[in-house]
């Protein structure tokens, strides 16, 4: 598959990342993978911010709505799936357009990740009830106290990063630390990578206005229909324990929406944090598809040659 492409559009929330891959894709005659790894779960499409009906009827996408919450999955069982995927699309297509927000689950497929022993069920069990009685600071500690190497580089505020750690030095008595070799993995296809470029308060009024949109398209009730799964961690996540908390009478339903504003902010934050420590993204700004197009296609021509 060495004259086979993977072309990643990756970019904060709201960042039209979506819109792009399809306009993207259409030029290239090629499909889609998501790579968000909250859109796989079909229950909650709005609060995911999925691809619609219609943008799916355009172009082909995969990986989408292609779990339930209750399914225990994770960046391993992400990368199996998708490489398996890659290897039966590419028997139809030269290029391959993979995109989302989620740079663990990207860096999965693109660079591979460490061998992760599984976890025993009890592990995991023990995991999940430090967090419903503790909360986030109860995972914080313990990964300080276990694994205070990893606790120094780890996303504090992702609770299932910390849990991870944890049940990985439940597992085996070892650091989680240890396990991360970080070594990148051979491809048989080759890789361009491009990232969305917007102006912060142009993004701040995007993700402000999605929301907005999402409240108005039935996100309440979507997440009252997931309360009693709330304990599961595909719903711990941005847009729904906010809302969950609403329902619990801990805060008004203006703050919980307001507070999905606010997380969803430091989301995108740490996303692109994230994508500025990776030098191989090429940038471009949301109106510059032509010059995307161009970009890939003289990345392509230019392997050719070689």
């Amino acid at each position: 598959m060495s004259d086979k492409y993977l072309i990643v559009i990756a970019g904060p929330t709201a960042s039209g990342k979506t819109a792009t891959a399809i306009k993207v894709a259409k030029a290239l005659g090629t499909v889609i993978i998501s790579a968000d790894s909250r859109q796989f779960y079909k229950e909650i499409p709005i609060g995911t911010a999925a691809p619609t009906k219609e943008e799916q009827a355009e172009i082909q996408h995969y990986m989408i709505h292609n779990l339930n919450v209750e399914d225990k999955y994770d960046v391993a069982d992400y990368e199996n799936d998708v490489l398996s995927l890659l290897n039966k699309l590419f028997l139809n297509h030269d290029t391959v357009v993979l995109t989302g927000g989620s740079g663990l689950f990207i860096d999965a497929v693109c660079n591979g990740i460490d061998a992760i022993p599984d976890i025993l069920e009890k592990n995991r069990k023990s995991v999940n009830e430090l967090y419903e009685k503790g909360g986030l600071i109860a995972l914080q500690k313990e990964v300080q106290r276990l694994d205070p190497e990893y606790y120094n580089i780890v996303d504090k505020q992702n609770p299932r990063r910390l849990q991870r750690a944890i049940e990985v030095c439940y597992q085996t008595g070892l650091p989680y630390f240890s396990f991360r070799k970080n070594t990148v993995k051979h491809r048989d296809f080759k890789i361009i990578k491009i990232a969305l470029l917007w102006d912060r308060e142009v993004l701040i009024s995007r993700i402000n206005k999605r929301v907005e949109i999402m409240v108005n398209e039935g996100l309440i009730e979507e997440a009252k229909a997931m309360y009693s799964k709330r304990h599961l961690n595909s719903l711990n996540t941005v847009g729904y324990k906010e809302l969950f908390a609403y329902f619990d009478g801990k805060i008004s339903l203006n703050d919980a929406i307001e507070q999905i504003k606010i997380n969803t902010r430091q989301y995108a934050k740490r996303q692109m944090t994230w994508l500025r420590k990776n030098n191989d993204y090429k940038w471009f700004s949301i109106n510059q598809e032509d010059e995307m197009l161009e970009y890939i296609k003289s990345c392509i021509n230019e392997n050719d040659i070689q």
